[in-house]
């Protein structure tokens, strides 16, 4: 059988054709759609001194538990607080955790790969067995564990998640570092007498990174639930500061009567999941092209 090749009659391959190769470098449309629905999440937590319409602090016992209404659009809690405005300034803590939850592991655990996959041998040993260490211990279980130690907070909450979430960015930076560490540009780097530092920088990590990338929208969403659900259980951030986990948890004992006081900040935080699940997808399936 015959193989038939694309080429010109000098024996030259001739490009691919311009619709595949604007294929390529155009996004595909989960990763706008998720982008859409993010960047409105982010909005709304930026302005929501402008959008809320009432003091998410303010109480109005007077009116406790009121369902919906024209001044209330969704109604009041358990202490009369104007529930929709609370849920639009919870965005500010969960969305910042989220992001910032991702972020640290992600800087952190690609630093450590890096040196890890690049150096090998005793960097390589150290950097792996604790990880090791670290994955041998329940996630959820040691997060509550390290914010019972730190305290109760927004920072306790970031280490809390940095000193567990980074070993994923490690694994998979140090496996692409593994795998083209060995390739003819990365030779030729050595060879040329580049430092280290300068070919781990602009040669490694820009063609080791793309993974990362597609797995970073996941792990904010993680954040993101592993804040509500440290809220939920009460080891979150503090009351009075408004916050989905602990919004829902407060909203429980009504769900039979005021059952949208735990059932939005829920559907609020699937839509910001959603978001960034579509990004992480489509990013993933934009890589693979």
């Amino acid at each position: 059988m015959t193989t038939v090749l694309d080429v010109t009659t000098s024996g030259v391959p001739r490009e691919p054709p311009r619709e595949a190769h604007d294929e390529r470098r155009t996004l595909p449309k989960k990763v706008w759609l998720g982008g859409v629905i993010v960047g409105l999440y982010v909005l709304v937590a930026l302005f929501a001194q402008l959008i809320a319409p009432h003091d998410p602090l303010a109480l109005d016992p007077v009116n406790r538990l009121a369902s919906p209404s024209r001044d209330h659009l969704l109604g009041t809690d358990e202490l009369g607080r104007d529930e929709l405005s609370r849920v639009i300034y919870a965005a500010r803590v969960d969305i910042l955790v989220g992001f910032l939850g991702a972020l640290l592991p992600a800087l952190l655990g690609t630093l450590l790969g890096a040196l890890a996959g690049y150096y090998g041998r005793g960097v390589d040993s150290v950097v792996m067995r604790t990880a090791d260490v670290v994955q041998a211990f329940p996630t959820y279980i040691l997060i509550i564990v390290l914010v019972f130690v730190l305290g109760q907070g927004l920072v306790s909450i970031l280490v809390a998640f940095t000193l567990i979430a980074w070993v994923i960015y490690a694994r998979l930076i140090r496996g692409e570092i593994l795998r083209i560490r060995g390739l003819e540009y990365m030779q030729a780097a050595r060879a040329a007498g580049l430092p280290s530092r300068r070919i781990l920088a602009l040669h490694a990590l820009p063609n080791a990174i793309g993974q990362t990338i597609v797995y970073l929208p996941s792990d904010i969403v993680l954040a993101t639930v592993g804040l509500v659900s440290l809220s939920y259980l009460g080891l979150g951030i503090p009351p009075p500061t408004p916050e989905w986990g602990s919004m829902i948890q407060a909203g429980q004992p009504y769900i039979h009567q005021q059952w949208w006081l735990a059932t939005v900040p829920g559907l609020v935080v699937a839509g910001f999941g959603l978001g960034l699940s579509l990004i992480g997808d489509g990013f993933g399936d934009w890589i693979r092209r």
